[in-house]
């Protein structure tokens, strides 16, 4: 299936000392500006904030999940209520995981053949199956804009043997994916996968460079790993992924991963950081992360980042102690709310220095604050 011409991708200009790449994904609902961050609506919410606190942030994409959604409220659920995008009140859009990670996150629960994955529910312990055709058939219901193809993500570290079947097969679920595709106003994203090898990454990124694919993911990653292998699969993969599509490193992660990410050439990333670590009284800043319960912010009149224009920063440090003291569920909903804002101005700025050719000066300005 041809993807509608509504779906372009430009890339607009690389920084001069870095790899990383200002860009815009056109789609049917809106341009997307790259580099971006993707709030996480795993059932089709961004737990704790609504959706039009979520617009708030600045989130021009938002993430939905395959195998919860399919579980709750089921896929004829959603298409009865409009299709996701209705269902939430979200018109910009949306990009779905297609249920591999699940594979890795609820492996004891799993059984993975050649034809694809059975579950048993995590909820009430029903058989959920789920093959390349039928996630890529539940993503079309949905009625999301891009579709991830389903891959089989694995544990790390691993034997070589179990990852490099994983990438094969993951290879063969992608061509099953493309072929399963029947919406012309919805795109599919392959998955790269190979562990922490560097050869299996490259040779992994090849395959699915050939049979071209609308953008890449760069999978199985941050389940474990020490950074520094992180951004050394990055630095493997990244220059062997076409240039004039977009990047996406999936489930990363803290804001130095998303700057370590834009300087080796990705464009966009997701992670339900911003919002667990909201609900549980950490807040992000320029001078480290807060953590808002410690007494020393009891009598603290500022904000919890000068300037920040997000609903928690309209109060005090002190005022956001007292309400995760008090248990008032208000607290974490602004502490949410603020952390999807820093993410948000993050890709914002870092947009921007790379515009101007200075993303290196940047990032070395945000890591020094931070630490």
């Amino acid at each position: 299936m041809t993807p509608s011409a509504n779906f372009h991708f430009e890339l607009l200009t690389t920084d001069l000392g870095t790899s990383a790449r200002r860009s815009r994904l056109m789609t049917p609902r809106g341009a997307i500006e790259l580099p971006t961050f993707m709030p996480v609506g795993t059932l089709g919410t961004v737990k704790g904030i609504t959706i039009d606190q979520v617009a708030l942030t600045g989130a021009e994409i938002l993430l939905g999940n395959t195998y919860h959604l399919a579980l709750r409220p089921g896929e004829e659920v959603v298409a009865e209520l409009g299709g996701l995008h209705h269902m939430m009140g979200w018109e910009k859009p949306i990009l779905t995981d297609s249920g591999g990670f699940q594979v890795f996150s609820l492996a004891q629960m799993t059984k993975v053949t050649e034809e694809g994955a059975v579950f048993k529910s995590h909820i009430d312990g029903s058989r959920l199956e789920l093959t390349p055709e039928r996630s890529i058939a539940i993503q079309e219901t949905l009625g999301s804009d891009i579709a991830m193809v389903f891959d089989h993500v694995v544990a790390l570290p691993n034997e070589h043997r179990v990852i490099r079947e994983a990438c094969e097969r993951s290879i063969r679920w992608a061509q099953r994916c493309q072929q399963a595709a029947t919406l012309r106003e919805q795109i599919q994203f392959a998955i790269v996968q190979g562990g922490l090898d560097e050869n299996l990454r490259v040779w992994s990124a090849e395959a699915l460079a050939k049979l071209d694919f609308p953008g890449y993911a760069i999978g199985g990653l941050s389940v474990g790993e020490p950074p520094e292998d992180m951004y050394r699969m990055l630095d493997v993969t990244c220059p062997v992924l076409p240039k004039d599509r977009p990047r996406y490193l999936m489930g990363v992660g803290k804001p130095i991963d998303l700057l370590e990410g834009i300087r080796r050439g990705v464009d966009m990333f997701d992670c339900v950081m911003p919002t667990r670590n909201g609900r549980n009284a950490l807040a992000f800043t320029d001078q480290g992360p807060l953590r808002l319960r410690n007494a020393v912010h009891r009598n603290d009149p500022r904000p919890v980042q000068e300037g920040c224009p997000c609903l928690a920063c309209k109060h005090s440090r002190g005022y956001i102690r007292h309400l995760f003291v008090s248990g008032e569920m208000l607290g974490p909903i602004l502490l949410s709310h603020h952390n999807l804002t820093y993410y948000q101005i993050l890709m914002q700025e870092s947009r921007l220095a790379i515009e101007q050719g200075r993303f290196e000066e940047y990032y070395r300005g945000k890591v020094a604050g931070w630490q």
